[in-house]
């Protein structure tokens, strides 16, 4: 029987070879191309003729999402997403498997040699199965995901970070259920590294994103951010909460200002959850307190090695009770924090 024919599509070439080495290492698959774009890889698919596709959620131009859904309306195959934020359950992973996709497979985050070589199993078997069938399109792991389950209990979060908090913030969106709490994540970061993170992700998302403007009705399954570095943003009571954008001076040195608006929320009465991403500065560290004083829930990212420490040392500092989190746990703390409680009977 001959070998499964896989095409490995993705921009990063440091990504491109490692998933060439696992997918070349596995028995009964061979790499036949490879493509660093959605146009790359639709001018050298009849040549190659591959089995199965790996595909890369974000990439320039032509988004994974993207060209998946093109894939799936014009030569439907069998294809597998592979992407640091398709995790089985989350809301990038369910989008996907919604667009046609037989399996979410996440990019590891190290390789030593016992990871390699159980993610050349582990993948291997994938694309096997994919090939022979055994994953029904759109039935791979994560088809559940938190959006089959999640229902909001009406609490607005509230999140700060700064430039090193963008990539957990991006995870975190892309965990996020189509019917996510509203959430509004202030970003200490120039609008140009904020605009780069997130466009190339917009349609991989379960959720809606929004830049903050004055007068919107905050609204489930919508994040709103807020890095215009001319206005703060607060939330005010009404129907519904309403974000509000305000002129006045920077307070500690930031605008917008994450102890405004966790003490917006605390202020408001509004049900709430606060938290902090790394950045550098001190900025929402106050707020978490006030927030929790009105008893708000409230957690803190703690830092990886390589990340500052300035937000969670100065929540620490203050001795703030609040969750500390790790990257991982982010997501699965903040969706159980808001989630709709069942009603005794």
């Amino acid at each position: 029987m001959p070998n499964t024919r896989v095409m490995v599509v993705d921009d990063s070439a440091a990504m491109r070879a490692l998933f060439c080495d696992i997918l070349d290492n596995a028995k009964g698959v061979d790499v036949c191309a490879v493509a660093k774009s959605a146009e790359e890889a639709r001018a050298k698919l009849d040549e190659a003729r591959p089995d199965v596709l790996t595909l890369d959620v974000e990439m320039p131009g032509m988004s994974g999402m993207e060209f998946l859904e093109e894939i799936m309306a014009t030569r439907p195959m069998p294809v597998i997403m592979l992407s640091s934020i398709t995790q089985a359950g989350t809301g990038t992973a369910q989008r996907a498997l919604e667009l046609g996709a037989v399996h979410c497979f996440p990019k590891p985050l190290h390789t030593s040699r016992e990871e390699f070589n159980a993610t050349v199993e582990k993948l291997g078997e994938i694309v096997l199965k994919a090939h022979s069938g055994e994953l029904a399109s759109g039935a791979g792991e994560g088809a559940a995901g938190a959006g089959g389950t999640y229902e909001s209990d009406g609490s607005v979060v509230a999140i700060g970070c700064g430039t090193a908090g963008i990539d957990p913030a991006k995870r975190l969106l892309a965990a996020f259920p189509a019917n996510c709490p509203p959430t509004v994540l202030v970003i200490d970061a120039d609008a140009a590294t904020v605009e780069n993170a997130v466009s190339a992700m917009r349609s991989s998302l379960a959720c809606e994103i929004e830049n903050a403007a004055d007068g919107i009705p905050l609204k489930p399954g919508t994040a709103y951010l807020a890095y215009d570095r001319s206005r703060h943003v607060i939330v005010e009571q009404g129907e519904r909460p309403v974000l509000r954008l305000v002129e006045r001076d920077p307070v500690a040195g930031f605008r917008p200002s994450a102890d405004l608006l966790l003490g917006s929320l605390a202020r408001s009465g509004i049900p709430a959850v606060g938290g902090l991403l790394p950045g550098t500065g001190a900025d929402g560290a106050k707020g978490l307190q006030i927030l929790g004083a009105a008893k708000g829930r409230a957690f803190v990212q703690v830092p990886a090695d390589y990340a500052p420490r300035e937000r969670y040392d100065a929540v620490c500092a203050l001795g703030i009770e609040v969750a500390q989190l790790r990257q991982d746990a982010l997501a699965s703390w903040l969706l159980e924090a808001t989630a709709a409680k069942p009603v005794a009977a």
